[in-house]
């Protein structure tokens, strides 16, 4: 029986050895080298198509076109230096390192600056969607750009190449980033424009550790100089570069991780803790920092008194919230009740008697489908706007059996907007939100 199952575990291993090696069809290290080494250069046709490929990517962001932007990152040449510099990295070669950062360096600067030209000059100056999703980097770019470098590394050390490369390139979304960035300095908006940099820099920074990973565990070989003390002090410097760039960005990806989980928590605590017939979250603002987190909400519906509110807040603890803020604000004044009046007849079934709805399969459909985050599209275009809730709602018909479901758009605004702005504000939610019906109600501060 020991020896049955030995030659089970044998045929398991073995089985799992040939399918998973990476051996099997590897090209030429010296010809994956000189391939990598090539692409590591912005000179002539090379850094032509990448101020093609950024004034293309910065149309499609000004129009709000994913189609534009991956047809921008398919012609995009940046995977290049990126992976020379992990390639130059894994295999102790300074020069590869220091011609892959120069080049990249000049890539950069280059994409910034077409990228301004071209939002200086375009009479469209709105952020889209598009553009402002490349303005703060989440957890899932991190992921995001560490499992692509990996796949492009692999793809770029076969003998036969395939369509992976501009797989990656689209997936680790580099382009988008700079253009962002070259949006930001245009319009001096100087959060944009650092904090799509930070974003370019985390996905860079991946792409190269994981082609590093990836030529050590195939062995390349290192470069050797003749005098040690040379090699020696090569080492120290490679070793130096790959300090400074990988401790910073440690801590970025920690921060990240922290936030990302503090918001999943957060998201729990006000969808467990606030599950009341009678009142509900028609707003949420969560706000963190390394010094302050906070959870602001604004409630609509009966009032919590005091005690409720207290034994909420004592709950934080349990969610791993210690130390978070939560705000509550609750009651409507004279000139708020004229309208909540508006939409009572749309909400109030839904607010009060929820539990009670019976609706059919489509309208189910309907209304648990997940809504947009649009918070930081609302600040850039709509400044007046402080706050904002986002649903979709039944609507209970009393002259008839028929019910119906539209989005609802309530917002907390520093002045009611004019009749014409308002129309371009439901203009502007139909197309962003893909809906035909928007209703909007403005509370003034």
């Amino acid at each position: 029986m020991g020896r049955k199952n030995d030659d089970v575990r044998g045929a398991v291993k073995a089985f799992i050895s040939k399918r998973f090696n990476l051996q099997i069809d590897k090209a030429d290290e010296s010809e994956v080298v000189d391939s990598i080494s090539r692409n590591s250069i912005f000179v002539g046709g090379p850094l032509w198509t990448l101020i093609f490929a950024i004034v293309i990517a910065s149309v499609g962001l000004n129009v709000n076109s994913t189609a534009v932007i991956i047809g921008a990152m398919l012609i995009s040449p940046l995977m290049g230096p990126i992976m020379g510099i992990g390639l130059g990295i894994g295999t102790n070669d300074f020069e590869l390192v220091k011609k892959g950062g120069r080049n990249l360096l000049i890539a950069t600067f280059i994409s910034i600056v077409t990228s301004s030209i071209y939002f200086y000059i375009t009479p469209l100056h709105e952020a889209q969607s598009e553009l402002l999703a490349r303005t703060t980097p989440s957890i899932w770019d991190v992921f995001i750009a560490f499992t692509g470098g990996l796949a492009g590394i692999i793809a770029a050390t076969r003998r036969e190449k395939s369509n992976v490369i501009p797989g990656v390139a689209i997936a680790t979304a580099l382009m988008p980033p700079l253009c962002t960035a070259g949006y930001g300095l245009a319009m001096a908006n100087w959060p944009f424009f650092f904090g799509a940099l930070y974003l370019f820099f985390i996905n860079s920074l991946f792409i190269c550790i994981s082609t590093y990973l990836i030529v050590r565990f195939l062995k390349f070989d290192k470069k050797h100089f003749e005098d040690p003390g040379v090699e020696k002090k090569v080492s120290r410097y490679i070793l130096f570069t790959v300090l400074i760039t990988i401790i910073p960005s440690i801590y970025f990806a920690y921060d990240i991780v922290q936030k990302s989980i503090f918001e999943n928590n957060a998201q729990k605590f006000i969808r467990e803790q606030f599950d009341f017939t009678t009142t509900q979250v028609i707003n949420r603002n969560l706000r963190y920092s390394k010094d302050e987190k906070e959870i602001d909400l604004l409630l609509i519906g009966a009032q919590l008194d005091d005690n409720i509110i207290n034994a909420i807040k004592a709950k934080l603890k349990d969610y791993k919230l210690d130390g978070t803020t939560l705000r509550i604000r609750q009651g409507l004044n004279a000139r708020q009740e004229v309208d909540f009046s508006q939409i009572k007849a749309s909400i109030m079934e839904d607010v009060f008697k929820k539990g009670n709805q019976q609706v059919n399969s489509n309208k189910i459909n309907k209304l648990s489908q997940p809504l947009p985050d649009i918070r930081s599209e609302l600040i850039a275009l709509f400044p007046e706007i402080k706050s904002y809730s986002l649903s979709n709602i039944v609507i209970n018909r009393l002259d008839t059996q028929s019910r119906d479901t539209l989005t609802l758009f309530s917002a907390e605004v520093s002045k009611v907007p004019l009749q014409a702005n308002q129309a371009r504000i439901r203009y502007w939610l139909k197309g962003r939100l893909k809906v035909d019906t928007v209703r909007t109600v403005y509370i003034p501060e």
